[in-house]
Protein backbone atom coordinates (compact mmCIF):
# COMPACT_ATOMS: atom_id res chain seq x y z
CA UNK A 1 0.00 0.00 0.00
CA UNK A 2 2.91 2.42 0.31
CA UNK A 3 3.69 2.37 -3.58
CA UNK A 4 -0.11 4.24 -3.52
CA UNK A 5 0.19 6.76 -1.16
CA UNK A 6 3.39 7.84 -2.33
CA UNK A 7 1.47 7.98 -6.12
CA UNK A 8 -0.99 9.99 -4.28
CA UNK A 9 1.06 12.08 -3.09
CA UNK A 10 3.75 12.79 -6.10
CA UNK A 11 0.41 13.63 -8.44
CA UNK A 12 -1.37 16.38 -6.08
CA UNK A 13 1.90 17.75 -5.20
CA UNK A 14 3.96 17.86 -9.40
CA UNK A 15 0.15 19.23 -10.76
CA UNK A 16 -0.29 21.97 -8.01
CA UNK A 17 3.86 23.01 -8.43
CA UNK A 18 3.93 22.79 -11.86
CA UNK A 19 1.11 24.91 -12.30
CA UNK A 20 2.27 27.54 -9.81
CA UNK A 21 5.79 27.60 -11.85
CA UNK A 22 3.61 28.62 -14.62
CA UNK A 23 1.86 31.02 -12.97
CA UNK A 24 5.45 32.61 -12.11
CA UNK A 25 6.33 32.27 -15.78
CA UNK A 26 8.12 29.58 -15.39
CA UNK A 27 8.34 26.10 -17.16
CA UNK A 28 5.85 23.60 -15.26
CA UNK A 29 8.48 21.34 -15.65
CA UNK A 30 10.32 23.36 -12.92
CA UNK A 31 8.09 23.31 -9.94
CA UNK A 32 7.81 19.66 -10.49
CA UNK A 33 11.96 18.89 -10.19
CA UNK A 34 11.60 21.05 -7.08
CA UNK A 35 8.66 19.57 -5.65
CA UNK A 36 10.46 16.20 -5.77
CA UNK A 37 12.77 17.92 -3.26
CA UNK A 38 10.35 18.93 -0.99
CA UNK A 39 8.53 16.12 -0.58
CA UNK A 40 11.61 13.74 -1.00
CA UNK A 41 13.45 12.58 2.18
CA UNK A 42 15.98 15.99 2.26
CA UNK A 43 13.41 18.29 3.68
CA UNK A 44 9.50 16.74 4.30
CA UNK A 45 10.19 13.00 4.08
CA UNK A 46 6.61 12.78 2.82
CA UNK A 47 7.88 9.89 -0.06
CA UNK A 48 11.12 8.34 -0.19
CA UNK A 49 13.58 6.10 -2.64
CA UNK A 50 11.53 2.69 -3.53
CA UNK A 51 12.35 0.18 -5.76
CA UNK A 52 8.64 0.69 -7.19
CA UNK A 53 8.96 4.36 -7.43
CA UNK A 54 12.40 4.21 -9.73
CA UNK A 55 10.66 1.44 -12.01
CA UNK A 56 7.81 4.18 -12.20
CA UNK A 57 10.43 7.03 -13.24
CA UNK A 58 11.98 4.93 -15.87
CA UNK A 59 8.49 3.92 -17.40
CA UNK A 60 7.67 7.79 -17.29
CA UNK A 61 11.35 8.66 -18.98
CA UNK A 62 10.70 6.27 -21.23
CA UNK A 63 7.25 6.91 -22.46
CA UNK A 64 8.39 11.13 -22.20
CA UNK A 65 11.03 10.24 -25.09
CA UNK A 66 8.49 8.09 -27.06
CA UNK A 67 6.09 10.57 -27.35
CA UNK A 68 9.22 13.60 -28.27
CA UNK A 69 9.84 10.88 -31.17
CA UNK A 70 6.02 10.50 -31.73
CA UNK A 71 5.96 14.47 -32.42
CA UNK A 72 9.02 14.90 -34.19
CA UNK A 73 9.02 16.20 -37.94
CA UNK A 74 10.98 13.48 -39.67
CA UNK A 75 11.66 15.70 -42.66
CA UNK A 76 12.95 18.96 -40.38
CA UNK A 77 15.00 16.26 -38.57
CA UNK A 78 16.65 15.31 -41.92
CA UNK A 79 17.33 18.76 -42.80
CA UNK A 80 18.78 19.80 -38.75
CA UNK A 81 21.54 16.81 -39.63
CA UNK A 82 24.42 19.13 -39.78
CA UNK A 83 23.29 21.40 -37.48
CA UNK A 84 22.82 18.51 -34.93
CA UNK A 85 26.19 17.32 -35.50
CA UNK A 86 27.97 20.75 -35.12
CA UNK A 87 26.00 21.24 -31.43
CA UNK A 88 26.32 17.32 -30.34
CA UNK A 89 30.21 18.11 -30.91
CA UNK A 90 30.55 21.52 -29.65
CA UNK A 91 28.52 20.14 -26.52
CA UNK A 92 31.24 17.36 -26.03
CA UNK A 93 34.56 19.27 -27.33
CA UNK A 94 34.63 22.07 -24.69
CA UNK A 95 33.33 20.65 -21.63
CA UNK A 96 35.62 17.91 -22.31
CA UNK A 97 38.73 19.53 -22.52
CA UNK A 98 37.64 22.05 -19.64
CA UNK A 99 36.91 19.27 -17.72
CA UNK A 100 40.15 17.81 -18.06
CA UNK A 101 42.05 20.85 -17.11
CA UNK A 102 40.06 21.28 -13.93
CA UNK A 103 40.45 17.59 -13.33
CA UNK A 104 44.83 18.52 -13.75
CA UNK A 105 44.14 21.79 -11.26
CA UNK A 106 42.19 19.54 -8.67
CA UNK A 107 45.56 17.05 -8.51
CA UNK A 108 43.48 14.34 -10.41
CA UNK A 109 45.60 12.03 -12.59
CA UNK A 110 45.43 12.17 -16.49
CA UNK A 111 42.86 9.57 -16.76
CA UNK A 112 41.05 10.78 -14.04
CA UNK A 113 41.27 14.27 -15.40
CA UNK A 114 39.65 12.53 -19.18
CA UNK A 115 36.72 10.90 -16.94
CA UNK A 116 35.75 14.11 -15.49
CA UNK A 117 35.79 16.00 -18.37
CA UNK A 118 33.94 13.28 -20.06
CA UNK A 119 31.30 13.07 -17.57
CA UNK A 120 30.68 16.71 -17.72
CA UNK A 121 30.16 16.13 -22.02
CA UNK A 122 27.23 14.12 -20.62
CA UNK A 123 23.78 15.66 -21.85
CA UNK A 124 20.11 13.57 -20.99
CA UNK A 125 17.46 15.59 -22.84
CA UNK A 126 14.60 14.21 -21.15
CA UNK A 127 14.08 17.62 -18.83
CA UNK A 128 14.58 19.39 -22.11
CA UNK A 129 12.36 17.67 -24.24
CA UNK A 130 9.19 18.82 -21.67
CA UNK A 131 10.29 22.33 -21.64
CA UNK A 132 10.33 22.50 -25.59
CA UNK A 133 6.51 20.91 -25.41
CA UNK A 134 5.20 23.52 -22.89
CA UNK A 135 6.83 26.24 -25.36
CA UNK A 136 5.65 25.22 -28.39
CA UNK A 137 8.71 24.67 -30.06
CA UNK A 138 9.34 20.48 -30.48
CA UNK A 139 8.51 20.55 -34.07
CA UNK A 140 10.88 23.37 -34.62
CA UNK A 141 13.91 23.47 -36.62
CA UNK A 142 15.79 24.20 -32.98
CA UNK A 143 13.81 21.27 -31.61
CA UNK A 144 14.96 18.66 -34.41
CA UNK A 145 18.20 19.76 -33.86
CA UNK A 146 18.49 19.23 -29.92
CA UNK A 147 17.02 16.03 -30.11
CA UNK A 148 19.45 15.12 -33.07
CA UNK A 149 22.36 16.34 -31.39
CA UNK A 150 21.58 14.39 -28.19
CA UNK A 151 21.26 11.22 -29.80
CA UNK A 152 24.88 12.41 -31.14
CA UNK A 153 26.16 12.96 -27.88
CA UNK A 154 24.84 9.97 -26.17
CA UNK A 155 26.64 6.91 -28.46
CA UNK A 156 29.89 9.30 -28.75
CA UNK A 157 30.17 9.71 -25.39
CA UNK A 158 29.21 6.24 -24.42
CA UNK A 159 31.89 5.04 -26.98
CA UNK A 160 34.43 7.61 -25.73
CA UNK A 161 33.61 6.29 -21.96
CA UNK A 162 34.72 2.44 -23.31
CA UNK A 163 38.14 3.70 -24.89
CA UNK A 164 38.82 5.35 -21.57
CA UNK A 165 37.84 2.29 -19.81
CA UNK A 166 40.05 0.29 -21.59
CA UNK A 167 43.07 2.18 -20.74
CA UNK A 168 42.08 2.58 -17.43
CA UNK A 169 42.60 -1.34 -17.62
CA UNK A 170 38.71 -2.34 -17.01
CA UNK A 171 37.71 -5.24 -18.80
CA UNK A 172 35.96 -3.60 -21.74
CA UNK A 173 36.51 -4.44 -25.58
CA UNK A 174 36.17 -1.12 -27.28
CA UNK A 175 35.60 -3.02 -30.84
CA UNK A 176 32.33 -4.77 -29.21
CA UNK A 177 31.36 -2.13 -27.74
CA UNK A 178 31.12 0.08 -31.29
CA UNK A 179 29.92 -3.13 -32.93
CA UNK A 180 26.96 -3.41 -30.58
CA UNK A 181 26.24 0.28 -31.29
CA UNK A 182 26.10 0.02 -35.24
CA UNK A 183 24.40 -3.09 -35.15
CA UNK A 184 21.69 -1.25 -32.82
CA UNK A 185 20.98 1.66 -35.08
CA UNK A 186 21.25 -0.39 -38.29
CA UNK A 187 18.77 -3.02 -36.89
CA UNK A 188 16.69 -0.28 -35.53
CA UNK A 189 16.14 1.77 -38.86
CA UNK A 190 15.59 -1.85 -40.72
CA UNK A 191 13.20 -2.50 -38.52
CA UNK A 192 11.40 1.14 -38.41
CA UNK A 193 11.55 0.70 -42.18
CA UNK A 194 9.84 -2.57 -42.96
CA UNK A 195 8.42 -4.26 -39.44
CA UNK A 196 6.68 -1.43 -37.69
CA UNK A 197 4.01 -0.46 -40.03
CA UNK A 198 3.63 -4.17 -40.75
CA UNK A 199 3.11 -5.27 -36.89
CA UNK A 200 1.19 -2.42 -36.42
CA UNK A 201 -1.33 -3.19 -39.38
CA UNK A 202 -1.38 -7.41 -38.13
CA UNK A 203 -1.75 -6.34 -34.58
CA UNK A 204 -4.16 -3.87 -35.18
CA UNK A 205 -6.22 -6.70 -35.85
CA UNK A 206 -6.79 -8.41 -33.26
CA UNK A 207 -10.50 -9.21 -31.56
CA UNK A 208 -9.20 -7.43 -28.34
CA UNK A 209 -9.83 -3.99 -26.90
CA UNK A 210 -6.84 -1.04 -27.64
CA UNK A 211 -4.68 -3.39 -29.71
CA UNK A 212 -3.04 0.06 -31.62
CA UNK A 213 -1.67 1.53 -28.42
CA UNK A 214 -0.56 -1.82 -26.89
CA UNK A 215 0.81 -2.76 -30.13
CA UNK A 216 2.58 0.65 -30.21
CA UNK A 217 3.67 0.31 -26.40
CA UNK A 218 5.12 -3.07 -27.57
CA UNK A 219 7.61 -1.71 -29.91
CA UNK A 220 8.66 1.18 -27.68
CA UNK A 221 10.08 -1.10 -24.66
CA UNK A 222 11.27 -3.36 -27.44
CA UNK A 223 13.72 -0.47 -28.42
CA UNK A 224 14.47 0.82 -24.97
CA UNK A 225 14.98 -2.59 -23.80
CA UNK A 226 17.47 -3.37 -26.49
CA UNK A 227 19.05 -0.31 -26.66
CA UNK A 228 19.84 -0.60 -22.89
CA UNK A 229 20.87 -3.90 -23.89
CA UNK A 230 23.48 -2.57 -26.47
CA UNK A 231 24.29 0.23 -24.59
CA UNK A 232 23.02 3.13 -26.05
CA UNK A 233 20.42 4.02 -23.35
CA UNK A 234 16.80 3.28 -22.84
CA UNK A 235 15.79 6.46 -23.96
CA UNK A 236 17.75 6.75 -27.56
CA UNK A 237 15.15 3.32 -28.21
CA UNK A 238 12.59 5.04 -27.33
CA UNK A 239 12.68 7.65 -29.13
CA UNK A 240 13.82 6.04 -32.01
CA UNK A 241 10.64 4.00 -31.79
CA UNK A 242 8.30 6.89 -31.85
CA UNK A 243 9.82 8.51 -34.98
CA UNK A 244 9.27 5.38 -36.59
CA UNK A 245 5.60 5.25 -35.89
CA UNK A 246 5.15 8.50 -36.52
CA UNK A 247 5.43 7.57 -40.03
CA UNK A 248 2.64 5.73 -39.91
CA UNK A 249 -1.28 5.98 -40.25
CA UNK A 250 -1.56 5.41 -36.51
CA UNK A 251 0.30 8.30 -35.38
CA UNK A 252 -2.41 10.01 -33.91
CA UNK A 253 -4.36 7.20 -32.07
CA UNK A 254 -1.40 6.45 -30.65
CA UNK A 255 0.06 10.39 -29.52
CA UNK A 256 -3.19 10.70 -28.15
CA UNK A 257 -3.35 7.61 -26.41
CA UNK A 258 0.30 7.47 -25.23
CA UNK A 259 0.29 11.21 -23.40
CA UNK A 260 -2.96 10.65 -21.40
CA UNK A 261 -1.07 7.48 -20.08
CA UNK A 262 2.34 9.05 -19.80
CA UNK A 263 1.49 12.48 -18.11
CA UNK A 264 -1.52 10.91 -16.10
CA UNK A 265 0.70 9.24 -13.62
CA UNK A 266 4.10 8.01 -15.29
CA UNK A 267 6.00 10.77 -16.30
CA UNK A 268 4.80 12.91 -13.08
CA UNK A 269 6.67 10.51 -11.20
CA UNK A 270 9.39 10.63 -12.92
CA UNK A 271 9.57 14.37 -12.86
CA UNK A 272 9.23 14.44 -8.94
CA UNK A 273 11.70 11.22 -8.61
CA UNK A 274 14.92 13.22 -9.36
CA UNK A 275 14.13 15.36 -6.46
CA UNK A 276 13.19 12.78 -4.44
CA UNK A 277 16.29 11.19 -5.31
CA UNK A 278 18.53 14.37 -4.46
CA UNK A 279 21.17 13.94 -1.76
CA UNK A 280 22.76 16.79 0.20
CA UNK A 281 24.41 14.87 2.72
CA UNK A 282 27.67 16.20 3.70
CA UNK A 283 27.75 18.94 1.03
CA UNK A 284 28.47 21.46 3.45
CA UNK A 285 31.56 20.37 3.07
CA UNK A 286 32.36 20.56 -0.28
CA UNK A 287 30.27 24.09 -1.39
CA UNK A 288 33.27 25.72 -3.36
CA UNK A 289 33.68 22.49 -5.43
CA UNK A 290 30.29 21.96 -6.26
CA UNK A 291 29.45 25.91 -7.15
CA UNK A 292 32.59 25.53 -9.29
CA UNK A 293 32.23 22.36 -10.88
CA UNK A 294 28.00 23.72 -11.37
CA UNK A 295 29.65 26.80 -12.97
CA UNK A 296 31.86 24.71 -15.17
CA UNK A 297 29.06 22.39 -16.39
CA UNK A 298 26.75 24.80 -17.07
CA UNK A 299 29.00 27.01 -19.36
CA UNK A 300 30.99 24.92 -21.17
CA UNK A 301 28.01 22.95 -22.63
CA UNK A 302 25.83 26.05 -22.98
CA UNK A 303 28.55 27.97 -24.93
CA UNK A 304 30.01 24.70 -26.62
CA UNK A 305 26.25 23.86 -28.01
CA UNK A 306 25.83 27.23 -28.77
CA UNK A 307 29.04 28.05 -30.68
CA UNK A 308 27.77 24.42 -33.08
CA UNK A 309 24.83 26.15 -33.44
CA UNK A 310 25.74 29.36 -34.14
CA UNK A 311 28.00 27.68 -37.02
CA UNK A 312 25.12 25.96 -38.35
CA UNK A 313 23.03 29.40 -39.17
CA UNK A 314 21.37 30.09 -35.99
CA UNK A 315 20.65 33.53 -34.71
CA UNK A 316 22.57 34.12 -31.14
CA UNK A 317 19.07 34.02 -29.32
CA UNK A 318 18.41 30.51 -30.95
CA UNK A 319 21.42 29.33 -30.18
CA UNK A 320 21.51 29.89 -26.84
CA UNK A 321 18.35 28.34 -26.34
CA UNK A 322 19.92 25.07 -28.04
CA UNK A 323 22.94 25.30 -26.00
CA UNK A 324 20.67 25.68 -22.85
CA UNK A 325 18.52 22.82 -24.08
CA UNK A 326 21.94 20.90 -23.73
CA UNK A 327 23.04 21.88 -20.50
CA UNK A 328 21.03 19.06 -17.95
CA UNK A 329 23.42 16.18 -17.46
CA UNK A 330 20.21 13.99 -15.86
CA UNK A 331 20.86 10.02 -15.36
CA UNK A 332 23.24 9.67 -18.43
CA UNK A 333 26.17 11.81 -16.31
CA UNK A 334 24.54 10.12 -13.13
CA UNK A 335 25.58 6.00 -14.58
CA UNK A 336 28.37 7.45 -15.95
CA UNK A 337 29.85 8.67 -12.78
CA UNK A 338 28.25 5.74 -11.00
CA UNK A 339 30.44 3.68 -13.20
CA UNK A 340 33.63 6.14 -12.56
CA UNK A 341 33.13 5.48 -8.20
CA UNK A 342 33.21 1.92 -9.21
CA UNK A 343 36.19 1.95 -11.34
CA UNK A 344 38.08 4.23 -8.42
CA UNK A 345 38.30 6.79 -11.13
CA UNK A 346 36.20 9.40 -8.74
CA UNK A 347 36.56 9.70 -4.82
CA UNK A 348 33.57 9.39 -2.86
CA UNK A 349 34.03 13.07 -1.95
CA UNK A 350 34.05 14.09 -5.48
CA UNK A 351 31.23 11.50 -6.63
CA UNK A 352 29.10 13.18 -3.71
CA UNK A 353 29.62 16.71 -5.37
CA UNK A 354 29.33 15.41 -8.75
CA UNK A 355 25.34 14.06 -8.19
CA UNK A 356 24.60 17.60 -6.53
CA UNK A 357 25.99 19.19 -9.48
CA UNK A 358 23.85 17.01 -12.51
CA UNK A 359 20.88 18.21 -10.42
CA UNK A 360 21.75 21.39 -10.55
CA UNK A 361 22.27 21.36 -14.06
CA UNK A 362 18.33 19.49 -14.41
CA UNK A 363 16.97 22.10 -12.42
CA UNK A 364 18.37 25.53 -14.39
CA UNK A 365 18.02 24.23 -17.56
CA UNK A 366 14.16 24.89 -18.31
CA UNK A 367 14.32 28.45 -17.06
CA UNK A 368 17.41 29.06 -19.37
CA UNK A 369 15.48 27.43 -22.17
CA UNK A 370 12.37 29.63 -21.32
CA UNK A 371 15.04 32.93 -21.38
CA UNK A 372 16.28 32.66 -24.50
CA UNK A 373 13.75 31.14 -26.54
CA UNK A 374 11.19 34.12 -25.22
CA UNK A 375 13.61 36.30 -25.89
CA UNK A 376 13.92 35.11 -29.54
CA UNK A 377 9.66 35.09 -29.86
CA UNK A 378 9.71 38.79 -28.17
CA UNK A 379 11.65 40.15 -30.55
CA UNK A 380 10.30 38.40 -33.59
CA UNK A 381 6.76 40.12 -32.20
CA UNK A 382 8.65 43.76 -31.71
CA UNK A 383 9.10 43.32 -35.58
CA UNK A 384 5.46 42.15 -36.25
CA UNK A 385 4.52 45.08 -34.83
CA UNK A 386 6.20 47.44 -36.13
CA UNK A 387 5.40 46.11 -39.32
Amino acid sequence: MEIILQLLIILIASKIAGSISVKLGQPAVLGKLLIGILIGPTVLGLVSETTTLAEFSQIGVILLMFIAGLETDVDEFKRTGIASTLVGFGGIIVPLLCGFLVGLALNLSTIQSWFLGLMLSATSVSISVQALKEMNKLKTREGATILGAAVIDDVVVIIALAFLMSLSGGDVNLSVVILKKVLFFAGAILVAWKVVPWFLNKFSNLRVTETVISAALIICFAYAYLAEYTGVAAIIGAYIAGVAISLTKFKEEVFEKVETVGYSIFVPVFFASIGINAKFDGIANHIGLIIGLSILAILTKLIGSALGAKFAGFSWNSSLGIGSAMVSRGEVALIIASIGLEAKLLSADLFAALVVVVLITTIVTPPMMKLFFKNKKEKVNEVSEAI
